[in-house]
């Protein structure tokens, strides 16, 4: 990994943040806990969300949402969630990790007027846009909690005047827009109970961001609740992420080859690469599909193949960063709420995404790693359901890429062959 050294070098131990010594002391007087290990995420539990003994309201929302027996890592992590550990969770995309810290945090908040008590950060605006979501979803009966999204992209005002005139309980947003407001004193996070990174790898990695979370860190509370979770999680990473906690109870999949996609059908094609649209226009006439998301690597490239596919009138739309902010997330509603059935994108659409109906993912471009390639696929065959990827591969680089996915993790993509039994990947 690289920066690791100066990861661990920036990053002293959580009890360096204390802002009272004896909470430290306390902390490293508990028992020590073994790790949680995961035997696989690939089935549901028979037990059922009212095992958890959640808030009545909670559990009616949950309910209205249809869902009633937890995935494993719901299983696994909710019950200690509630209870206030600490949590690093690295499961497969898919399995509800998203639902684990927002029923944790919703199911202990007793929401106090004028106070952000938690604070959840992620790494694209999107993602931001969309935990908000479940947050109100899962909040819906509970209507003294309220929660509110901040991301770059958005005039900072609007945001000094939102936290100005009624403070929200519960705040999503991306490090750098968050940092902003806190530095500015307009965010005070000195009330602050649960502190909540997603993908937290993406921002634990990257420097700058990795900066603009500690700096947050460092102005919430030492006493609070703080979760992490990714579906990619490496051993250098994880100790990293550690040092933010206090004996974290640790669910993670020690053998990255177990981070397979059950239900997901991968297949490649091999092609040039002026072949690619033809061939990506063939398998839109005669696949079956109910929303497909096709992966480019420029933005460019994304723009170029939509105006192709909406000239041969296919129902598409596309997602990059090149775009304002308010047609992002515009764009990304109108695909979630099924008004288009084909969106083209770059990666910010890669990770964490949670779109119920897609079950056709085509990696039209290769991307940049094998993590990158699994959560790219990971978008199709959410929570148990079945999915398809398709994977171009047009060149040397792309291949390398390929083995790599076949070599890390336990999975086999096949050469994609002249009929797919629309059964393999469609849920009936």
């Amino acid at each position: 990994m690289s920066n690791i050294e100066d990861i661990e070098g920036e990053l002293v131990d959580y009890e360096g943040f204390a802002d009272n010594d004896n909470v430290a002391a306390a902390a490293a007087s508990k028992p020590k806990e073994e790790p949680k290990k995961s035997k696989g995420y690939t089935t549901m539990h028979s037990s059922g969300f009212r095992d958890f003994l959640l808030k009545p309201e909670l559990l009616q929302a949950v309910t209205d949402c249809g869902f009633e027996h937890p995935s494993e890592v719901q299983h696994e992590c909710i019950p200690q969630a509630i209870l206030g550990q600490d949590v690093i969770c690295q499961a497969k995309s898919g399995m509800g990790k998203t639902a684990v810290f927002v029923l944790a945090v919703l199911q202990q908040l007793e929401a106090v007027k004028g106070q952000v008590q938690c604070l959840v950060l992620c790494h694209t605006r999107e993602l931001a846009f969309q935990i908000c979501n479940e947050f109100n979803r899962f909040s819906k009966y509970l209507p003294e909690i309220k929660t509110a999204v901040f991301y770059g992209g958005v005039n900072i005002s609007v945001h000094e005047h939102l936290l100005n005139t009624e403070v929200p309980n519960i705040v999503v947003g991306t490090p750098g827009r968050v940092l902003q407001l806190t530095r500015k004193k307009t965010l005070n996070l000195s009330k602050l109970r649960y502190f909540v990174l997603d993908e937290c790898d993406k921002m634990l990695e990257a420097l700058d961001m990795r900066r603009d979370v500690q700096e947050i860190f460092k102005a919430t509370p030492h006493e609070k609740q703080v979760m992490m979770f990714s579906a990619t999680l490496s051993k250098e990473i994880r100790p990293v992420a550690k040092k933010f906690m206090q004996d974290p109870m640790e669910i993670f999949v020690d053998d990255e080859a177990k981070l397979r996609l059950h239900g997901l059908v991968q297949h490649f094609v091999k092609l040039s690469a002026k072949e690619k649209n033809r061939k990506l226009t063939d398998l839109l006439d005669t696949l079956d599909f109910n929303q497909v998301v096709i992966f480019v690597s420029k933005v460019d490239r994304a723009q170029q193949l939509n105006s192709l596919l909406c000239e041969c009138n296919f129902p598409a739309i596309t997602i990059h960063s090149a775009l304002a902010q308010e047609e992002r997330i515009k764009r990304y509603t109108a695909f979630k709420n099924s008004d288009k059935r084909i969106l083209v994108s770059t990666d910010i659409f890669g990770r964490g995404i949670d779109i119920e109906r897609v079950n056709i993912v085509i990696n039209y471009d290769m991307p940049d790693g094998a993590d990158s390639y699994l959560h790219r696929v990971a978008r199709a065959g959410r929570f148990g359901t079945k999915g398809l990827a398709i994977s171009f591969i047009a060149s040397p680089e792309e291949q390398e890429i390929l083995n790599q996915v076949q070599s890390r993790f336990e999975v086999k993509v096949t050469e994609l062959p002249d009929t797919i039994d629309t059964a393999s990947y469609m849920t009936a």
